[in-house]
């Protein structure tokens, strides 16, 4: 067993990784709420929003953020006694380590860099094509190919095809946010909580104002008809409802981005599950109400895609409000992209320190107390992916590692409580013989839901992985070493 796949980390190994820890501790629990609703209000509400219900659920949208909120909801609660057993950076693959043993934790870390590097990526085009509608108010045009990957410039240049194209916009975003990560995760949360409190006053005032232009009609019929588009895939129906459930599930994954901040949590035990479950709530409730007044108040079909809510309130003629609603769009996705880049890091900083990946990803700079190198990686790859790659392609990739994790730490918090009873758990999740399983079920229903070309991908990425695995990781890994 010593050199076995199946290994598992030990519960002092984890009280020993807290006691070293270089990582400053300054979190509250209200400041891991409001980076929690950082991370989830954002590409949600202001971009996805409108890729599904156009393409997959119509006005039945609201609907797909109540099934994935469910599967969320059980998820998040595994993670809550998670996360107060285990306070430390690494989520979902540091707890896997503990329980289910390291080629488990490892897949689902792996799994998790796809997540939250796709997701970084996804909202810095979506940051493009608001900032583009932005400086479009004041009357300035940008270059079409300054503003778009290739393939998106190619569809609205009218040419079959890619073009010369680059998207300036992502680009620099990404390395403004990467510079702030590089400074410290005070400033970084400073930053997220301004930003925070703009955008839930703009959603809140999306809801009300929205409320008034409301058009029962666009809202029949509910569920449109299932149909086969050109592309093979069907649309509509149940079967687009539950596909709608996967992309917007993305949506909610800033709770599993408050479980990376751990080590930096002041009481992580506590406040660690507090922010989990309160971020989700708030959360879910302001998408349900979001989404039904989007698709109230535009008919499904000729919403958006790029920027859904700015554009309804253009169509009814209120100007003013797409400026305020494109400011908090734009500051707001600037708040996700912190959070997930910062996600990421961390758990490259957990995996790292049990030597399933290079020392470069647990350098910590003698003044910011940051993951420095790391940070200016994941920069550099997200830059350069938003900057030529279309939103819808990567937008899919991510939801399936999540599904996966999910999945993962809601039976591996069920196992937990068999394999070790007596262990002390701060919060302990309601219902367990009921919540976990049906963590296991939701989540995996909602993958079998995803489309072919997200499976190929998540298979190859997983596959990639267990090749790193088996050359690198597992001779280099600590428990290795102590044997």
């Amino acid at each position: 067993m010593e050199n076995s796949i199946w290994r598992k980390k030990p519960m002092a190994a984890y009280e020993a990784d807290m006691k070293k820890s270089e990582l400053k501790r300054v979190l509250t629990k209200w400041g891991l709420t409001s980076l929690g609703i950082g991370a989830i209000i954002g590409g949600g509400i202001f971009t996805l929003t409108g890729i599904a219900a156009h393409n997959h659920a119509g006005p039945a949208l609201a609907l797909a953020f109540v099934i994935a909120a469910i599967g969320c909801t059980f998820a998040s609660l595994c993670y809550a006694e998670f996360s107060s057993i285990l306070p430390v950076e690494g989520s979902a693959y540091a707890y896997s380590y503990g329980t289910v043993g390291e080629i488990f934790a490892w897949l689902i870390g792996w799994n998790l860099i796809l997540e939250y590097m796709m997701g970084a990526t996804t909202v810095a085009v979506a940051w493009s094509g608001y900032f583009e509608k932005l400086v479009h108010l004041f009357g300035i045009e940008l270059p079409i190919s300054l503003m778009n990957d290739p393939y998106t410039a190619g569809e609205k240049l009218g040419v079959d095809g890619p073009v010369p194209a680059f998207n300036l916009a992502a680009f620099l975003i990404t390395w403004g946010v990467t510079s702030v990560l590089v400074k410290g995760i005070q400033e970084s949360a400073k930053a997220n909580n301004i930003i925070v409190i703009i955008k839930l006053s703009v959603v809140i005032f999306v809801i009300i104002v929205g409320a008034f232009y409301i058009k029962v009609d666009n809202w029949t019929p509910f569920i449109p008809e299932a149909k086969i588009g050109a592309d093979g895939i069907e649309h509509f129906g149940w079967g687009g409802v539950m596909t709608a459930a996967t992309v917007v599930f993305f949506a909610y994954i800033g709770f599993d981005a408050v479980s990376t901040q751990a080590g930096e949590a002041i009481n992580p035990r506590k406040d660690v599950p507090f922010a989990i479950i309160a971020s989700l709530i708030v959360c879910t409730v302001l998408y349900i109400l979001v989404s039904l007044v989007l698709t109230g108040m535009v008919r499904y079909d000729t919403l958006d895609l790029k920027a859904p809510v700015a554009a309804a309130f253009a169509d009814i003629g209120l100007p003013w409000a797409v400026f305020v609603i494109t400011i908090a769009a734009v500051a707001g996705l600037t708040s996700v992209m912190l959070v997930m880049m910062l996600g990421q890091t961390r758990i490259f900083l957990g995996m790292a320190k049990d030597g399933l990946l290079p020392e470069f990803f647990k350098t910590i700079h003698p003044q910011f107390k940051t993951p420095w190198k790391s940070t200016i990686l994941v920069g550099l790859v997200v830059s350069i992916v938003s900057a030529l790659t279309p939103i819808d392609k990567v937008s899919e990739m991510c939801s399936m590692g999540t599904l996966l994790a999910f999945a993962m730490i809601s039976g591996a918090v069920l196992l937990l409580r068999y394999q070790q009873p007596d262990i002390e758990r701060p919060y302990k999740a309601p219902l367990i013989w009921f919540v976990a399983p049906m963590g296991v079920f939701f989540n995996l229903a909602l993958m079998t839901q995803a489309q072919s070309a997200t499976w190929r991908a998540f298979l190859i990425w997983s596959t990639l992985g267990i090749i790193v695995y088996f050359l690198y990781s597992k001779n280099r890994s600590n428990l290795n070493k102590s044997e």
